[in-house]
């Protein structure tokens, strides 16, 4: 079993609930799925849809036919009705025309305002819904109870009663979910993993699509003992970060493509002053504006190279919300025990994209702070914050343990005491100390993911989000197939994991990159640090993304 939905509709005209609604119900009913979400810059008006997959297993990405369209206006009809299955259904209000045998109009606007109220009107469409695909309702009413006040919780009820009495059952959405999931939406999983490492303080301006880390935080704040702070800009939100992360609580920002540029400066102070920070950048479109509500993976190389001079940092490119929860709380660890930056990179795909996951373990997550113990200074021991070590990492002291301490700190070369200085020798002392840390850092970052046939004759190479698609396109690219594909999809990408790669080049007869932007910069990153050339790219860069399918018809052509 497996159905895909799309529900679409201009902004202001209740797609956002009815497909938020259904998604619950869906899980409730003990299904898997997976949302994708497309929605245009404006808060009225213009073309916006989210497609729904759903299944009785695990899916991980978006499907290009759709077994059902769920029109709220004529242009969706009209601009997706060429994927629609032969067997396939439209549903659609009265004011929706058509000549397609498929079409069902019913009268959801109608029926809502016999109800007593208008706005109800998704909620007809969810009972239609429920009943087609034989979806089971005895929650409905916990779900308005829980969305809305008793009375309009009542007329949502209504209306989806007589939905239902609008249709009879036509398809089985069996339930045979395995084991305890959730359902959770990418930048979820990073405020999740945050908060479970021991998160105390987060500052950020919203900029999609990264704000929803935001937001989940600030709802969660009081319970989660945490302080969230909206800046005025982005400069002032990662130094706010910066700042907290001195007096040593665990501390985080995020943004998007064009805050991430106003935060270099501070990225470099980071690494100079030797302060742990981790940063969301949640990837979109560029450059300047761009497309701020599409997707795009167009920041890898700025990412490693942002900020002038030379210092260390990691980036680490999440895969999906799992992925994003676990490589989160990690990075705090990273972050503290380097003493450096550390960058997750998400893109839009990831962060709105609602998908059912395991249940996340919170037993599998260690806080590692790796700081200075008080008591050797405390007895008159001498602390000097970038004391030269032979791993390059200083000891980290709290302001304010040893009385009569300062912890120093400087965005100028300094000596050991955390005073400025310009004299050569010292200089070069604390830019090898600093590269000691990466060079130590390399030793733990993680080899990419393999997927598909392990004795591989062609291998596919992503990094991040593409791994939703990149599964999927290896298992269909396998089926009835006499050479064999396999992919490698990259979480942390810099220091670059090389053991791996360099090991399946050997053996491979083509290496095909698959990126979400325009030049490749995976495969510009593998011939600059490994010297492999590809064979082949799958790029796309409209801010769409690619689909399973679309990623398999490209590798053959290649």
């Amino acid at each position: 079993m497996d159905y895909n939905i799309l529900i679409g509709g201009a902004a202001g005209q209740g797609m956002d609930t009815l497909a938020t609604v259904f998604s619950k119900i869906l899980h409730k009913s003990g299904l898997c799925l997976f949302t994708l979400q497309d929605y245009m810059s404006r808060v009225r008006g213009g073309h916006n849809y989210y497609q729904i997959r759903f299944s009785d297993t695990f899916v991980k990405s978006h499907r290009e036919d759709l077994d059902g369209i769920i029109a709220l206006n004529q242009e969706t009809l009209d601009l997706h009705i060429g994927r629609l299955k032969q067997d396939g259904f439209i549903l659609a209000d009265e004011n929706v025309t058509s000549k397609d045998s498929r079409l069902i109009t019913i009268p959801a606007a109608l029926i809502a305002k016999e109800v007593g109220n208008v706005k109800t009107t998704s909620s007809v469409t969810l009972g239609f819904l429920c009943k087609l695909f034989s979806i089971e309702s005895t929650f409905m009413g916990d779900i308005f109870s829980g969305m809305f006040a008793e009375s309009v919780a009542k007329q949502n009820i209504e209306s989806f009663t007589r939905g239902q009495a609008l249709t009879e059952s036509k398809y089985k959405a069996s339930k045979a979910r395995p084991g305890k999931t959730m359902l959770v939406h990418g930048n979820h999983g990073i405020a999740l993993g945050a908060l479970a490492a021991g998160l105390r303080f987060y500052s950020a301006y919203p900029m999609t699509p990264s704000t929803t880390i935001m937001s989940f935080l600030a709802k969660k704040a009081k319970a989660a003992k945490v302080i969230v702070e909206q800046a005025e800009d982005e400069i002032a939100a990662i130094h706010m970060a910066i700042g907290a992360s001195y007096t040593g609580v665990r501390a985080m920002t995020g943004t998007s493509g064009g805050g991430f540029s106003l935060m270099v400066e501070a990225l470099g102070f980071a690494g100079i002053a030797e302060i742990p920070v981790v940063i969301a950048l949640i990837q979109r479109p560029g450059p300047a504006t761009g497309l701020p509500t599409r997707t795009e993976q167009s920041d890898l190389m700025y990412a490693i190279n942002a900020s002038h001079g030379e210092f260390g940092r990691m980036v680490i490119a999440l895969r999906n919300p799992e992925d994003a929860f676990y490589q989160t709380a990690r990075a705090f660890n990273i972050a503290d025990k380097y003493q450096m930056p550390v960058i997750l990179l998400g893109d839009q795909y990831l962060a709105d994209a609602v998908q059912t996951v395991k249940a996340f373990d919170i037993d599998k997550i260690k806080i590692e702070r790796h700081l200075a113990e008080p008591k050797p200074y405390l007895n008159g021991k001498d602390y000097n914050r970038y004391e030269l070590t032979q791993s390059g990492i200083s000891p980290r002291l709290i302001p304010g343990l040893v009385p009569g301490t300062a912890v120093n700190i400087d965005s100028d070369e300094h000596d050991v005491h955390g005073n400025i200085t310009e004299a050569a020798d010292v200089r070069n002392s604390m830019v090898e100390k600093r590269a000691r840390k990466f060079e130590r850092l390399k030793r733990e970052v993680m080899e990419p993911e393999l997927l598909g046939d392990d004795s591989m004759d062609i291998l596919l190479l992503g990094w991040g989000s593409i791994y939703s698609q990149l599964s999927e396109a290896v298992d269909i690219l396998n089926q009835n197939s006499k050479r064999k594909y396999g992919a490698l999809v990259f979480g942390d990408i810099w220091p670059f994991p090389q053991t791996t790669l360099i090991e399946k080049a050997r053996i491979v007869k083509k290496i095909i990159n698959v990126e979400q932007n325009h030049d490749g910069q995976l495969a510009r990153l593998v011939r600059e640090v490994t010297g492999i050339q590809m064979d082949g790219s799958v790029l796309r860069y409209d801010g769409h993304p690619l689909s399973p399918a679309e990623i398999a018809r490209k590798v053959k052509e290649i």
